[in-house]
This record gives structure tokens, sequence and C-alpha cells, in this order.
């Protein structure tokens, strides 16, 4: 699996659990990525950012050795760079309207 297909699955991870789709993250990875859509896309979307919270605080409760700062994350190539993870989750989530 390439980086873009990686990285398109997870973006369409967190959309769905954004939208209230699943009720929990499967690992480090998806609860840190989860967390920081939150931080950067909770005025944009409110509610799906609440949902990301509730699930990545679920997680870190369980392991709170696991929860990195956003430049870690972006460190461990989990996600590019923040700019690119908002405006690609942005997209991801108006699909998930239009359809």
């Amino acid at each position: 699996m390439t980086a873009r297909e990686i990285e398109a699955e997870l973006l369409t991870r967190c959309a769905a659990v954004g939208r209230g789709q699943d009720a929990s993250a499967q690992d480090q990875r998806e609860a840190n990525v989860f967390r920081l859509a939150a931080l950067i896309l909770r005025w944009r979307f409110p509610q799906e950012a609440s949902q990301w919270f509730r699930i990545s605080d679920a997680y870190f409760s369980q392991y709170p050795e696991q929860c990195l700062e956003p430049g870690e994350v972006v460190r461990k190539g989990w996600v590019f760079d923040l700019p690119r993870l908002r405006d690609m989750l942005t997209l991801e989530l108006s699909r998930n309207i239009k359809k």
C-alpha cells in the first residue's frame, strides 16, 4: 500500500468516525490523528470534532502514555502536515455531506 493509499484510508476512517459511523480508535495512530483533526477543525466541524475528542479521550484514558503532541504526530509521518490534513479532511467530510 502506498503512502497516498494509507492517507486516503485514514481520512476516510476519520470522516466516518467524525460522522458517528464508528465509536472507537483502533490504535495509537488513529487516536492521535482524531485528536489532531479535532484540534484543527473544531471551528469548521464542531460536531465531528466533538466525536473525535470523545473517541480519542476514551482511547487515551486506557493508554495515556500514547498521547502525543501534534508535532510528534507529524514527525512520525502519521500525517504529512497540518494544512494538508485540514484540507484533505475538509474535502472528505464535504463528500460525505453530498452523498
